[in-house]
């Protein structure tokens, strides 16, 4: 395996964890707080953002405008049954959702969430490792390799996963700070 191709699935995986850090919402109106919302759209599940245009009017509101009027309602079904934890006022033409001030205890679960989407991406730059490893393992073991070469190509891994994982740690921090900001 080549260290460019490894850095790129990497990267990926980074801006993997940092979607789905912008899903969790942090007291403000986000547009992309609905990005994991999907709507039953003529018994197919289609991504919020296709059936309609997102807004925010301001700080506190997400305006909400379905192109074909007739969604309004599975619109408003599907935010209601996701784990976005709004509740939809549908006026007829679009739905607004009020995003009210986070307690102290919501902040501290969302923080939980947090820590549980980062520790998935470290996961996922741990099994990306773990691969590259044991593909230089064979490499060596098939005498494509030296001994040193593959030690040092295993260091250069080693180096660039904890790379990787000091900047999930990085992103988790901003999020975190962010979602504890009043």
């Amino acid at each position: 395996m080549k260290l460019n191709e490894l850095e790129a699935k990497m990267q990926q995986t980074l801006e993997a964890t940092q979607r789905a850090f912008n899903t969790i919402r942090t007291g403000r109106a986000n547009a992309s707080l609905l990005d994991r919302v999907m709507v039953d759209y003529y018994d197919v599940p289609t991504p919020l953002r296709s059936l309609a245009n997102i807004t925010t009017p301001d700080a506190s509101t997400i305006l909400i405008q379905p192109y074909d009027r007739s969604s309004l309602g599975l619109i408003e079904k599907a935010i209601s049954t996701s784990d976005v934890g709004l509740t939809p006022n549908n006026d007829g033409t679009q739905i607004r959702l009020n995003i009210p001030p986070l307690t102290a205890e919501r902040r501290k679960e969302l923080v939980k969430s947090v820590n549980k989407l980062a520790e998935e991406g470290k996961v996922a730059l741990r099994n990306l490792r773990r691969d590259a490893v044991d593909q230089v393992r064979k490499q060596e073991k098939a005498a494509e390799l030296s001994k040193d070469d593959a030690f040092n190509l295993q260091e250069s891994i080693q180096k660039l996963t904890d790379k990787y994982i000091a900047k999930v740690d990085e992103i988790t921090q901003a999020k975190e700070k962010e979602i504890m900001t009043v």
